[in-house]
């Protein structure tokens, strides 16, 4: 039987960042993928939010992404648009970029990290002890590690198994979406009719002057919202060739589909993400529909929280309940992004109170506060984990300043490149003695002289000095004093 530190179930974007942050700890990770590669075929996600952004700059690859996907305004709420180009961020944009091409580029990292990944095989059944999980796999085998990380999707074997209850809302409607080619030109773009909203678009497209501009070849890609709600079972082409016809009166010829899938606006969470040493991330935890852009990003963020504390629990340095506050911290972000999804998909119905009502959002939305406060959520500029009382950085995302270092201008993520904490000293040098914690958290000194600026909060005071968790959210605040600060490094990185 192989032995992994931990072993992580699904190798999609959320399992392929929990791999890659648990690896640069030195943890002894092995992800466990059905795909015999990882190709994904059909549509997906279509890109990464500001904060996602963010996080993989904070892990010195954002640029691996960046030059390969096109920059625009992505956020919205209910098919209003959102701008955030105004937002004080380094990257005030979201990312179009399909899920496949993420894939690759995230898998391309986890290699160079040397990352172990058992394809074609699936965790079919496992049972946990006091020291350990015993991880059974499809072709009968087993791997036996500290701790198993579901990222396996929203029917999750790994949360059934767990006894984790999954509670929500039962689906009301329901879409297709497909890759096709179509013998006929069909409607171009985005149709509202009594039903729902439909759609037809090229697959390969190119942004313009913020404006998606569809080139002229290649396959289809179209998403029509179904007359009945459909079943639970594989859609298929007759379903398409159907739905279609109910909304144009035609099906354009549809044929030879590259892939079809169906989605429902249902909504779940996770009751808990942990159970023992078994815990969830992804869609594993929480699914919902796909409006907004939201999912993926939510299971990425899933993955840079925990993967930094499960590594301390699993290097010794902390005690096992650190990671209680995995979902202490990320079950309330799961829980605004189901209540805002509920709530889009509320405002595309197509009745006339529903029109009105959604009018009356748009409207709202085009004012500045409501704009700032919305978009900031949708983009993930405004996570707060409760840290307690305290400067207004304290639980919130470390802004990217260009520092003033002995050593020369420096960035803030780049300090956090390796995923280690950081004591960021910004005031009078004092003597902040955190040697017991040497080995843990890096300490620098610098100077900003500019203005701390936070999303939706605005300016906010300069802090004296703050200590910065890997995942880039900031831990403890100074006020020209070590106060609190012991703690704090007791609290997050382990006892002296």
């Amino acid at each position: 039987m192989a032995e992994h530190a931990v072993v992580v179930a699904g190798g999609g974007p959320t399992g392929l960042m929990l791999a890659g942050e648990l690896a640069l700890a030195g943890i002894d990770v092995a992800i466990v993928e059905r795909r015999a590669s990882q190709e994904l075929v059909g549509s997906r996600s279509g890109g990464l939010h500001s904060r996602t952004i963010e996080v993989l700059d904070q892990r010195g690859i954002a640029d691996r992404f960046l030059s390969e996907g096109m920059v625009a305004q992505v956020a919205a709420f209910a098919g209003t648009p959102l701008d955030i180009s105004d937002f004080p961020t380094r990257h005030p944009y979201g990312l179009g970029q399909w899920q496949n091409h993420i894939e690759r580029i995230l898998a391309g990292w986890v290699h160079e990290l040397e990352v172990p990944i058992y394809r074609e095989r699936e965790v079919t059944g496992f049972g946990q002890d006091e020291t350990g999980v015993d991880v059974e796999l499809s072709d009968g085998k087993s791997l036996r590690a500290e701790y198993l990380v579901g990222c396996d999707g929203g029917r999750s074997l790994v949360r059934r198994t767990a006894g984790i209850e999954f509670p929500g809302w039962d689906p009301t409607t329901s879409f297709l979406i497909a890759e096709v080619e179509l013998a006929e030109e069909p409607e171009w773009g985005i149709r509202r009719d009594a039903l729902g909203i439909h759609s037809f678009g090229r697959l390969e497209y190119e942004i313009r002057d913020g404006e998606v501009v569809y080139v002229d070849r290649g396959p289809v890609r179209v998403m029509v919202t179904e007359q009945h709600l459909g079943p639970t079972s594989e859609a298929t082409l007759r379903d398409l060739s159907e739905a279609l016809v109910a909304v144009w009166g035609t099906d354009y010829g549809v044929h030879s589909p590259i892939s079809i899938s169906r989605f429902t606006d249902m909504a779940r969470q996770a009751a808990a993400y942990r159970e023992r040493r078994v815990l969830l991330a992804g869609d594993a935890a929480h699914v919902h529909n796909p409006v907004g852009g939201q999912g993926l990003n939510t299971g990425v963020q899933d993955a840079v929280n925990l993967g930094w504390k499960l590594a301390q629990v699993v290097n010794q340095t902390s005690p096992d309940s650190l990671l209680d506050t995995y979902h202490a911290e990320r079950h309330p972000v799961a829980v605004r992004v189901l209540r805002n999804t509920l709530a889009q998909v509320a405002l595309f119905r197509q009745d006339d109170r529903t029109k009105a009502l959604r009018d009356t959002i748009s409207e709202l939305l085009s004012m500045d506060e409501p704009r700032t406060r919305f978009a900031a959520m949708i983009s993930g500029l405004d996570i707060h984990y409760d840290l307690g009382e305290g400067h207004p950085l304290l639980g919130r995302r470390m802004p990217d300043l260009d520092l003033v270092t002995a050593n020369g201008p420096l960035r803030v993520f780049t300090l956090l490149h390796d995923a280690r904490p950081v004591l960021l000293n910004l005031g009078e040098p004092w003597d902040l003695d955190i040697s017991p914690w040497a080995h843990r958290v890096s300490a620098i000194g610098a100077d900003y002289p500019g203005a701390w600026e936070l999303p939706v909060l605005g300016q906010v005071a300069a802090p004296a000095a703050v200590l910065i968790r890997p995942d880039g959210y900031v831990a403890w605040v100074g006020d020209g004093t070590d106060s609190g600060l012991r703690d704090a490094l007791t609290t997050w990185f382990g006892p002296p």
